[in-house]
């Protein structure tokens, strides 16, 4: 059991580390684009010693909750390999953050990814509403104020020249994904401390519609 009271899931020990993990991804995402998935085990066997060794996932993906944006699928994963989260626009809350910085500190896991994808809803309807004013409900309200700010820096760029082959929404969904990772390391010491002391490494990418391929943003 580590700190906080919260008891450990039994993880094998010989961690990967972030690199490592991205590395994972990189490959089991080009087994999907190529249509060739690897060898899984998700019978009774893999349930069974899940259940009694526990789990011990690679990867945090803080993904969208569109139904075309399988994060398991599209990485070509194997039960346990992921921490999945997903809502609308890849955003995170309180409970969210919370469930990342379980899996970071009690489950050790190295690496996570912030997942937008290309012509996402919740991006759009910021966009519109940006435009123009919406009824929306209460909750996609919230949604969509959350996301605001994302539109608002990609309007700016665009009027200040970015690439102008982007639409706003593009523009915008870039924005929201780095909006979302600036937040966390923001919001959270813990993963803050992580990052720091090179433990943890927090990643923007966006998953291609068409092509089927996660970009990881921001590579040199």
């Amino acid at each position: 059991m580590k700190n906080n009271g919260v008891p450990d899931q039994d993880s094998p020990p010989g961690a990967v580390t972030p690199l490592e993990a991205k590395a994972r991804l990189v490959e089991g995402n080009r087994r999907f684009m190529a249509g060739t998935p690897g060898s899984k085990e998700p019978g009774a066997e893999k349930r069974r010693a899940l259940l009694q060794h526990g789990q011990n996932p690679f990867a945090v993906i803080v993904g969208c909750s569109d139904s075309r944006v399988p994060p398991e699928l599209i990485f070509d994963g194997d039960l346990g390999d992921l921490f999945v989260l997903r809502s609308a626009g890849n955003l995170v809350d309180a409970i969210a953050l919370g469930s990342i910085e379980y899996a970071v500190e009690h489950l050790d896991v190295p690496l996570v990814v912030v997942l937008g994808h290309e012509s996402c809803g919740a991006v759009k309807a910021a966009v519109l509403a940006h435009k123009a004013t919406l009824r929306l409900s209460p909750g996609m309200q919230a949604m969509v104020e959350k996301i605001r700010p994302a539109v608002e820096k990609a309007l700016r760029k665009a009027k200040a020249g970015a690439d102008r082959s982007y639409s706003l929404v593009e523009l915008s969904v870039d924005e929201n994904i780095r909006a979302v990772k600036d937040e966390l390391v923001s919001c959270s010491s813990l993963l803050a401390e992580g990052v720091q002391a090179g433990r943890v490494e927090v990643v923007e990418a966006k998953y291609y519609l068409g092509s089927g391929e996660v970009v990881f943003l921001n590579e040199s």
